[in-house]
């Protein structure tokens, strides 16, 4: 006699999270994802202005997901953190027509953000990733860094993509690079 061992599909929930920063948020979420057989597989936290926000992506047995989701609200009916988990698509590689690099840098001022997001939009380029940070520059005012994965359809023309950038980043005296990787 066989006896065999069921291995349930994993399924991916996306949760995010912001609350005050204190010592062992990422604990208590981790405690629930392990205590459901889940796997902690991607994640972006942070300490912005005394909040800890995050998002993160775990991959939990199918049959564990609503119970992971019923843990996840005690955890934010006890007011430790405001917590949003659902469950995720899976995207598959031909979603994706190909991916390229953003870097951008510059004095910092108002709407930087808004007119390269507008631009991508346009061009319908999805943002992957991105990271932005805002430090003191040498000469004083502030330096503004934001770095994005950038993820372009089938089809889309990368050059007329980097000179609508381009042209953008002129008017905001910014300096940009797009990588094709």
């Amino acid at each position: 006699m066989k006896v065999g061992i069921t291995i349930s599909p994993m399924e991916p929930v996306v949760i995010t999270l912001i609350g005050d920063d204190r010592a062992g948020l990422v604990d208590a979420v981790a405690g629930v994802v392990a205590a459901h057989g889940g796997n902690w597989d991607r994640s972006h936290l942070a300490e912005l202005a005394g909040k800890f926000a995050g998002i993160v992506l775990v991959q939990v047995p199918a049959s564990a997901v609503d119970p992971l989701l019923r843990d996840l609200d005690a955890i934010e009916s006890q007011g430790l953190l405001a917590i949003t988990a659902e469950r995720a698509v899976t995207r598959t590689e031909s979603d994706v027509a190909s991916q390229v690099t953003l870097a951008l840098i510059g004095q910092d001022h108002p709407g930087i953000v808004h007119e390269i997001s507008r631009v991508l939009a346009q061009q319908g380029v999805s943002i992957g990733e991105l990271e932005t940070a805002s430090a003191p520059a040498p000469q004083g005012g502030n330096l503004f860094r934001a770095n994005a994965v950038l993820e372009l359809p089938t089809g889309s023309d990368i050059e007329a993509l980097r000179d609508a950038l381009e042209a953008v980043a002129y008017d905001l005296m910014v300096d940009l690079d797009l990588i094709a990787e």
